[in-house]
């Protein structure tokens, strides 16, 4: 999934430069299933799908299962050829689009994360742990 541009990508190379190849590569997969799992009991196709890779790879293991060949070897023929390349070019040119406007989505996400959280210096303050916690605070008796 990571070597085609696609949503997945760009994951894939986010968790990468944070966390390191090996972790990304089993984030990816993980949520390769996950996706899989919502496409299944939802009945719906991926989004981002190649439907002529697709075609492809379902021939290919029809041929395996035993299925007959065609006759001229499968292949279109003049102008059919070329549509077919641009119907190619067009899907991966959709799919290097979803992998962009993810990669925006991202970087927004993460600038206006970054006013978001704990407040400066609070968080910190508190201790974490011992019988200091969940003490309440008395006021000074003298004042």
């Amino acid at each position: 999934m990571v070597r085609f541009p696609s949503p997945l990508r760009a994951f894939g190379e986010r968790i990468t430069a944070r966390r390191g190849s090996r972790i990304a590569t089993v984030a990816v997969a993980r949520k390769l299933v996950v996706l899989f799992w919502h496409l299944l009991t939802r009945k719906e196709d991926y989004a981002f799908g190649r439907p002529s890779l697709t075609q492809k790879k379902l021939r290919r293991l029809e041929l395996i299962a035993g299925s007959e060949r065609r006759r001229g070897g499968g292949r279109p023929k003049g102008g059919a050829a070329a549509t077919l390349k641009q119907q190619k070019q067009r899907e991966t040119e959709l799919a290097s689009h979803a992998e962009t406007a993810y990669r925006r989505l991202m970087t927004d996400r993460q600038q206006s994360a970054k006013g978001a959280g704990a407040t400066q210096g609070r968080a910190s303050s508190k201790p974490s742990s011992g019988t200091q916690r969940g003490r309440a605070t008395v006021p000074d008796p003298a004042l």
